[in-house]
């Protein structure tokens, strides 16, 4: 069995959130990989690891379910790129050139949306 293609950061996250939104009740991380991975290759402990990670960032909720937990999404795969993307503009001082050169990188169509939302009035 060939190893399965490396994931880029955050992705395995997206994934698992994903599978918890879609599932109709909280499911174990046994559940989870075989949702996501029903060849077996994916591991058991990283999907508990990203499980834990997801819960102390407060994306999924997690209950007790005799000896193992139960994880339901709190956040959706949109909520958390949102949430990753504001917890690297927090550490950075220059967030004007950060944010100048990510608008430089984005291509027509998605500067155009993001002018769009930034002219929208705040629902708030």
């Amino acid at each position: 069995m060939s190893p399965a293609p490396r994931r880029r950061p955050g992705q395995l996250e997206t994934e698992i959130v994903t599978a918890l939104a879609a599932a109709p009740d909280p499911l174990t991380p046994g559940e989870v990989r075989d949702a996501l991975d029903p060849t077996g290759q994916l591991s058991y402990s990283t999907v508990v690891t990203t499980l834990s990670r997801l819960y102390e960032k407060g994306s999924v909720t997690r209950h007790r379910d005799g000896r193992a937990f139960r994880y339901g999404a709190l956040a959706d795969p949109a909520g958390l790129v949102a949430d990753r993307m504001s917890r690297l503009m927090a550490v950075e001082p220059d967030r004007a050139t950060v944010l100048r050169r990510f608008v430089s990188k984005l291509d027509e169509q998605d500067e155009q949306l993001l002018r769009d939302l930034l002219n929208q009035p705040d629902d708030d």
